[in-house]
């Protein structure tokens, strides 16, 4: 039975890193490890540890991109939390299984090989969440 083993980290949508990274960096403290582009996904991530998660703010990088566009209805803030698993597919199966709506219906692969999917925000009680196999 597949299981979760963390909470791998939250992501937060912004307009801009600038007042972000002032708060999450220069004001709590928090080490910027990264500031990465991810073309596949049309968004900037700035990865900020805490303890064994991260903190990521996401910024769109195109108009047309899913984040630009949730951007533009919601606002800035949380956009997912991401939950680590240790069998993906396992746990894709076993939330179809109970009903459990998804938004993609095969793990995706990152650019560095890991897995991940969300599940939608309909099943969860308005959280979007993501699943990710490293």
């Amino acid at each position: 039975m597949p299981q979760i083993k963390a909470i791998n980290h939250v992501a937060i949508v912004v307009e801009d890193m600038a007042k972000p990274l002032a708060f999450w960096r220069d004001a709590l403290g928090l080490e910027l490890h990264e500031l990465r582009d991810v073309p596949a996904e049309k968004s900037q991530i700035a990865f900020l540890p805490v303890g064994n998660g991260e903190v990521e703010l996401v910024r769109p990088t195109s108009d047309d991109s899913g984040i630009a566009k949730y951007l533009a209805k919601r606002g800035q803030g949380m956009h997912h939390f991401c939950l680590e698993v240790d069998d993906i597919e396992g746990m894709m199966s076993q939330l179809k299984a109970k009903n459990i709506r998804l938004i993609n219906e095969e793990p995706r692969t990152s650019a560095d090989g890991k897995k991940y999917a969300f599940i939608h925000p309909e099943s969860t009680g308005g959280v979007l969440v993501e699943l990710y196999q490293l």
